[in-house]
């Protein structure tokens, strides 16, 4: 046993450290170590669980959702909900600051893409926020962190791939749960930014009146409409997860195509090659994880890892405490979907066996993985922040610190207070 994991985890080290794309380091790692085995039809296994990872009827959200989020990124709805945030919140002092984070969670909740976010919200907040004083390092920061809400506020494709994984995890409860902890981490991230507007004496925008917050929300709420109409169908039994993300392509492209006209015909096959090779690449990482998870179920890893962690402490939240700090670990140097495939079946089942509910321990990972997302040498919202804002990773670290401190704090209260999670979907009869 102790020289398969050896081979798994090296050969998964060293594929990774010589740059070859995650996918292909997670299958052929699996398929080397499966190797290792002897006796065991390598590429039958290997072909097997790439075949019947992704055949999954729920998966299917996916494309659509990321199809749906390109659509409405290309739609104008960034510039809208922009206006709306700014008559609500931008009269306070520093209330650029909080115009980018509410957008970036609207936004970011709707797309269900952080990218995305980034780079929309960002395109036209940055440069605003630098115009009007705010330091540039600093509005990169606050953008950056707060278009990872978008993938705890629902609907988010990372909550499916997570439902799939842990198995008898509804999609419906997963979106439920993130809702207060996303909203948790907008407000963490307000909090520093009002802190941080008060000390540098970042002023505020022009005081909007009732009339204006009602003019620039009628303007938005056709994209904000695309959130209530997928979680109301899905909540009220209407249509299941996958249809809610077919409808959401549907509405999207009504929106995009007849109202806003924004998106034209010809821009369609460029936008369905981009929402198809993106779905290729999470379809292959969830095949090669298959691959994985069945030689980590072969070895018993999971309950080697399971009994470790217990016997680590009788303490279940020092045992929590040990859990996010590997995760924190982990999410600096791997992306949010192969962190989320790969130790899901790891940590889960110790998890559970400390009476933590899975559909907990999966807001608790996300929330988590999502800081990573904001941290070098794999973040992925931390690098496209700094393209869009023309700064550098070295600069924009020291602004990110008081950022990363209020999305940690988040995650503990996330952790430790399970009422925050499981109240919404307890209160709809969905765990």
């Amino acid at each position: 046993m102790e020289a398969q994991v050896l081979i798994l985890v090296v050969s998964f080290l060293l594929l990774l450290v010589m740059h070859v794309p995650i996918a292909v380091a997670i299958g052929l790692s699996s398929f080397l170590t499966i190797l290792s085995l002897g006796g065991i039809p390598t590429s039958y296994i290997v072909a097997q669980r790439l075949s019947t990872g992704i055949a999954s009827f729920p998966l299917l959200a996916i494309p659509f959702f990321i199809l749906a989020g390109i659509l409405m990124g290309e739609g104008g709805m960034a510039r809208r909900l922009i206006e709306f945030a700014s008559a609500l919140v931008g009269r306070f002092a520093g209330g650029l600051s909080y115009v980018s984070t509410l957008t970036c969670m609207m936004f970011g909740a709707i797309s269900g893409s952080a990218a995305a976010a980034v780079s929309s919200i960002g395109g036209f907040m940055i440069p605003e926020m630098t115009r009007k004083g705010y330091n540039r390092e600093y509005s990169v920061a606050v953008t950056t962190t707060a278009a990872t809400t978008g993938l705890m506020i629902p609907p988010s494709n990372i909550m499916i791939v997570y439902a799939v994984v842990a198995g008898n995890v509804s999609i419906a409860a997963m979106f439920m749960a993130g809702v207060l902890p996303g909203i948790l981490v907008g407000l963490a991230i307000m909090a520093v930014c009002g802190v941080v507007s008060a000390r540098r004496g970042y002023g505020s925008g022009e005081t909007a009146g009732l009339k204006e917050i009602l003019i620039t929300f009628r303007r938005a709420v056709l994209s904000l409409l695309l959130v209530v109409i997928v979680l109301g169908g899905i909540l009220g039994g209407v249509f299941s997860a996958t249809e809610a993300a077919a409808i959401a392509v549907a509405y999207a492209f009504l929106l995009g195509i007849a109202i806003y006209r924004t998106v034209k015909f010809a821009d369609l096959p460029r936008i369905l090659l981009q929402s198809g090779k993106t779905t290729a690449i999470v379809m292959l990482l969830i095949g090669t994880s298959k691959a994985m998870s069945w030689v980590l179920a072969y070895e018993n890893i999971p309950q080697g890892v399971s009994a470790a962690l217990i016997g680590l402490s009788d303490n279940p939240l020092v045992i929590f405490m040990v859990m996010n700090t590997l995760l924190l670990f982990v999410g600096t140097f791997m992306d949010m979907t192969p962190a989320v495939l790969i130790f899901t079946p790891i940590f889960l089942p110790a998890a559970a066996e400390l009476g933590m509910h899975p559909v907990h321990f999966g807001v608790m990972m996300i929330a988590n993985l999502c800081i990573g997302l904001c941290t070098p040498p794999v973040g992925t919202c931390l690098f496209l922040g700094c393209g869009v804002g023309n700064t550098t990773i070295a600069r924009i670290t020291r602004p990110l610190i008081p950022f990363f401190l209020a999305m940690i704090a988040a995650l503990l209260v996330i952790t430790y207070w399970p009422w925050l999670t499981m109240a919404l979907p307890r209160a709809l009869g969905l765990v």
